[in-house]
């Protein structure tokens, strides 16, 4: 079983001694990681936390460029690509199926499943000529690399990354862990007008919320577990350095996906013009995210969410509103956590005092650094 925690972290990016970017991503790479502890591997790289709290990147997208048009002399716009992890199903299936119907952008389905995502574009009635699926088997380096690589040979334009692949595993007693990441080289030289990385996060990890105060409450507190390798070996599987739990380990995911999000922002944003950003869709109660909880919450949560919380959003809305995040022009600004009211307004949401802190996510990137050997 996979206890599902999305965090995300830049790879291997250039920087000046203070930590700042030198603004090449030539040999840059964002890592997500997810606790799950069947696939680790001996070689460090083949580890990720909550997925280990090593970070993931998801999704990209490619921005429109200005062309001439062959015979009245107006401009022509090309469409985006993104690409977007986890894209068969939930979240990503219906941000997807979003941003395909736009005709704006041509959508990377990046999905282990090849045969499982295509019967999903199929169903959402995704025209074939506005996605491509591609393999990316997010338990692997190996597969990551693969992809990244395998994009580059598709001559695409990298424009939009959406890292959204996630599990969730409440109920798992023991951990495991997988490694996964992409490498977003060519955003930089991205034509397109706004350049974004987009990193989902959840209200669950913000303990300034109701429901990130719920038992057990996401805390990464020194680290000392993610420092030691989260193996579960001879160290913690937990971030903090605590005894494992699956429900925890989901959310201090989130936590780290917000703090990486940030650290992008800093190193980057300046000197690549790149937006970064994570958000918060939603309640999407009936999304399989929760198929490996207890039967008694798969039956009581959606009603509790839409009577009682009223917190509840379809997965067709939910992809509208992460659609939105990778494309309007409005939602530019960079290194914010965004959510959505009751009336379906967009609005720049306060992260908890954790999830913002400043010198937590320099050490989280550092440490993942290491971790998945990007550096000594």
């Amino acid at each position: 079983m996979a206890l599902h925690a999305a965090a995300l972290l830049p790879s291997a990016f250039s920087t000046h001694k203070e930590g700042k970017s030198s603004a090449s991503l030539k040999d840059s790479c964002f890592f997500g990681v997810s606790l799950i502890s069947d696939h680790v591997k001996a070689d460090k790289r083949e580890f990720s936390s909550r997925k280990s709290p090593v970070l993931r990147v998801q999704a990209v997208a490619t921005a429109p460029t200005a062309t001439p048009a062959a015979s009245q002399g107006k401009k022509t716009i090309r469409k985006g690509t993104v690409i977007i992890t986890g894209a068969s199903s939930g979240l990503g299936l219906a941000t997807a199926k979003a941003l395909s119907e736009s005709g704006k952008w041509h959508v990377v389905m990046a999905c282990r499943d090849f045969l499982k995502a295509e019967k999903a574009a199929k169903s959402a009635g995704m025209a074939k000529e506005s996605y491509t699926i591609m393999h990316l088997d997010l338990s692997s380096l190996d597969s990551v690399r693969q992809f990244v690589d395998n994009f580059k040979r598709s001559g695409r334009p990298l424009d939009v990354l959406v890292c959204n692949a996630a599990i969730y595993q409440p109920t798992a007693k023991e951990p495991s862990f997988t490694a996964d990441g992409l490498l977003p080289d060519d955003m930089k030289e991205s034509d397109y007008p706004s350049k974004r990385l987009i990193i989902v996060g959840s209200i669950t990890g913000n303990t300034n919320t109701l429901a990130g105060n719920v038992p057990p409450k996401a805390n990464l507190g020194d680290l000392r577990g993610l420092q030691g390798g989260l193996t579960g070996l001879n160290t913690s599987s937990m971030i903090d350095g605590g005894d494992f739990d699956g429900a925890k380990a989901y959310k201090d995911s989130k936590v780290c996906n917000m703090l990486t999000m940030q650290e992008f922002h800093r190193r980057y944003h300046e000197d690549t013009g790149i937006t970064f950003a994570s958000l918060y869709p939603g309640c999407i109660a009936t999304t399989g995210l929760f198929r490996e909880h207890i039967p008694l919450f798969r039956l009581l949560f959606p009603p509790f969410q839409k009577f009682i919380t009223k917190g509840f959003v379809s997965e067709e809305e939910s992809g509208k509103r992460l659609a939105q995040v990778v494309s309007d022009p409005s939602l530019t600004k960079s290194g914010v956590y965004w959510s959505w009211n009751k009336d379906s307004a967009s609005f720049v949401n306060q992260l908890s005092e954790e999830a913002s802190d400043a010198a937590k996510a320099r050490k989280v990137w550092e440490v993942s650094e290491k971790l998945v050997g990007l550096s000594e």
